[in-house]
């Protein structure tokens, strides 16, 4: 597989910092609960700051339509960690907070935590590809990213909120429900 990366991929200057976006997901269990302590969590990771999460919204699911609709949010981040190591923590993440890994890509569960982007890197690895080569196709994440950052430019597709702008047929819907 091709593996491209860039110098920040690899760890950057010391004491950089890199903005992050990641998406959250869940269908399973009590989704807001669950959204509400990885978004705790991600508060936690080392030589990180939270910056700002979206609001929640309900998503009709993709890919496999019988199961429940989604709760979804983007937050972003700075993070002085390398693509690689973050990844590794959003990982673990999803493994404590209860995500088994099934063979269903696009099937139900507990929770569901992508990196989607990350300063400066584009990289395409065996288990990480930057920016996430599909979050232009998906509203669930188009629509709660365009709140935080509708101008930042995905580098090869345009801005998040031209990019939302594009999405047509699917059903999202902001939520009044803190989390």
């Amino acid at each position: 597989m091709n593996n491209r990366k860039n110098a920040r991929a690899g760890g950057g200057a010391p004491g950089a910092r890199a903005d992050v976006y990641v998406g959250l997901g869940a269908n399973l269990g009590d989704p807001v609960a669950t959204l509400g302590a990885c978004r705790r969590r991600l508060a936690c990771v080392p030589d990180t700051e939270l910056v700002a999460c979206s609001g929640l919204y309900r998503t009709a699911p993709v890919g496999f339509a019988d199961q429940p609709d989604f709760l979804n949010a983007v937050c972003h981040l700075r993070t002085a960690l390398e693509a690689r190591v973050f990844v590794g923590i959003l990982l673990d993440m999803e493994r404590d907070l209860g995500r088994i890994r099934t063979t269903n890509r696009n099937g139900p569960r507990v929770i569901d935590i992508d990196l989607l982007f990350y300063e400066g890197v584009t990289m395409e690895a065996e288990h990480l590809h930057l920016p996430h080569p599909r979050l232009h196709e998906r509203g669930f994440v188009l629509y709660p990213w365009a709140e935080l950052s509708p101008d930042l430019v995905i580098p090869g597709r345009g801005t998040v909120g031209a990019l939302r702008d594009r999405i047509a047929g699917q059903r999202v819907e902001r939520l009044v429900t803190a989390w």
